[in-house]
């Protein structure tokens, strides 16, 4: 019963990662350029301000 339960769980839990990450916008598109404009500079990384200017400002 233990390993049904454990099992279960992680299959909840890989379908809820799943479902989160496809929810998100390829990076470069209108919509993710955007969600980008919203969110403050600072909580950028790296990665997303280097694609933000080559995606979005440098089309």
């Amino acid at each position: 019963m233990n390993l049904i339960k454990q099992v279960s769980i992680s299959a909840l839990l890989l379908t809820s990662i799943v479902t989160l990450t496809a929810c998100s916008p390829e990076v470069g598109s209108e919509q993710w350029c955007t969600d980008m404009k919203k969110t403050p500079t600072g909580d950028w990384s790296t990665n997303q301000a280097t694609d933000y200017a080559k995606h979005c400002i440098l089309k």
